[in-house]
């Protein structure tokens, strides 16, 4: 689930000027809820989808991974530029063009004849998607006047998690009627007309000017070596193991490292820097990004991994696995209702701690499932387990990032936000990878119900992990202390 999306940079007031009626701010924010629920749905329809993809196109195990991975990774390394380029481009003429081009990808993705054009076309999709977010949410900025944007912002939050929730049910629906015998190519289609009319309806109401900075510049140095570093890293875990773990596979891991460590650098000595450089010198700011990275790498690949048992080891079909998630998808609802209205602001971080904590006994417990009933499971020998998993899950999901950002000033939060929404992209990647590489490393030697016991193991250990290193964010989150 991707929490919020990237600000805008602070403006001068004369810049922040179009307000538009009240009748016209609402088609706005139609516009961009429409442009979330398709980056949301096609995040999560592509997990569950992903054996039936293999089995009409065929390819190694890697070929599951890298659906999910070119999306995301791609998605995450266009989110660090993209808040920017809406100020040198225009935010009206990037959203479009990010929604006329994740609408053409789309469409290649649903008639793509092989899986490497799939591939191609899935990095494609999720490269406009990280164009098309951000400035979707800087107009509705901009377009309601202050009295009016707590309004409505409220229907994000619900409107997205009953969008993940809804994901698996889709795509589940979708494979099962097996429209116009394209299989799990109507998954991809159908977001064709819903992309037409929303880009049509864009054109028309939203504003020319949303209050762009012309002073923005890109660093496109950094840029370069972020984009190079990630790529190092997700090559060889999702080939690696596939190949047999040559030695370019280490090699490039370990120059990932090294690249990292030039990023670093690199922005510490520029003048327009990707990643604020005091942002750097937080220690919450720094060890949110490993929790976020831990936390969605942890629910990515656990939540591939259960796809891939569910469907190769106990045969079900794409809509039995789906309708089998109702319990994790309610747990989430439930949860993030409760930490937004409540929680997060009466425990404090401890809202966090919980969340994760109860979410690793619920890992446990479903590992604990597996091992004991196998080829007898049902959906409702998993149930209570994923129940507990969502709900655990679903208190984190939405003050994470507020409590990341508690130490941050006014003038970070914005680029502290889109780095933590890239972060959040490029954890589903490296998890979507590293998981998958040791889901089928184990699934070749102990079966497919023992990979999935491995997975929910590892992901457990990384909850417990990441539940540690929340006593070291703030107290209290930014939106309490600021």
């Amino acid at each position: 689930m991707t929490t919020e999306q990237s600000s805008p940079r602070p403006r001068s007031p004369a810049a922040a000027s179009p307000v538009l009626p009240l009748r016209r701010a609402w088609l706005v924010l139609a516009v961009v809820v429409i442009a979330d629920v398709m980056d949301v749905l096609d995040s999560t329809v592509a997990n569950l989808a992903g054996p039936s993809i293999r089995a009409d196109l065929g390819g190694a195990d890697t070929t599951v991974q890298w659906v999910l991975a070119a999306y995301t990774a791609a998605f995450a390394l266009g989110l660090v530029t993209s808040g920017r380029l809406g100020d040198l481009v225009g935010r009206r003429r990037l959203f479009l063009a990010g929604m006329a081009g994740f609408t053409v990808a789309s469409l290649a993705c649903g008639l793509a004849p092989g899986t490497g054009f799939l591939i191609g076309a899935r990095a494609l999709q999720g490269l406009c998607g990280s164009v098309m977010i951000p400035q979707g949410f800087a107009l509705v900025k901009i377009v309601f006047p202050p009295a009016q944007l707590r309004r409505a912002l409220i229907p994000f939050g619900p409107i997205m998690g009953l969008a993940t929730v809804a994901g698996p049910l889709l795509a589940g629906w979708l494979l099962h009627l097996d429209l116009f015998g394209g299989q799990w190519r109507s998954i991809f289609l159908i977001n064709v007309p819903i992309g037409v009319a929303a880009w049509f309806l864009g054109s028309r109401v939203l504003p020319r000017n949303a209050g762009e900075d012309a002073s923005a510049r890109l660093d496109l140095r950094g840029v370069a070596l972020l984009t190079l570093a990630s790529a190092l890293l997700i090559i060889p875990l999702v080939q690696g193991r596939d190949l047999g773990w040559p030695v370019w596979t280490h090699a490039m891991m370990a120059a990932s490292v090294l690249v990292f460590a030039l990023f670093t650098v690199s922005e510490r000595h520029s003048a327009h820097p990707v990643i604020a450089p005091s942002l750097l010198r937080k220690r919450s700011f720094v060890v949110g990004l490993v929790i976020v990275c831990g936390f969605y790498a942890a629910l990515t690949g656990f939540q591939l991994a259960l796809n891939l048992m569910l469907q190769l080891g106990a045969h079900w079909t794409p809509l039995h696995n789906g309708l089998t998630l109702i319990p994790w998808a309610v747990g989430s609802a439930v949860a993030v209702g409760l930490a937004g209205a409540f929680l997060a602001e009466r425990l404090g971080r401890a809202t966090l701690r919980l969340g994760l904590g109860i979410a690793a006994a619920g890992l446990i417990g479903l590992g604990w499932t597996i091992a004991r009933f196998q080829d007898s499971l049902t959906s409702w020998t998993l149930a209570p387990a994923l129940l507990v998993v969502g709900f655990g899950s679903g208190l984190v999901f939405i003050p994470v990032f507020d409590y990341v950002l508690g130490d941050a000033t006014a003038d970070e939060a914005g680029t502290g936000s889109g780095m933590l929404n890239a972060v959040q992209q490029f954890a589903n990647a490296t998890g979507a990878a590293a998981l998958g590489t040791a889901f089928f490393a184990r699934a070749g030697h102990g079966g497919f119900f023992g990979a999935g016991e491995l997975i929910t193991a590892l992901a457990a250990a990384l909850y417990l992990v990441t539940l540690v290193l929340v006593g070291l964010l703030p107290e209290r989150a930014r939106h309490a202390s600021h």
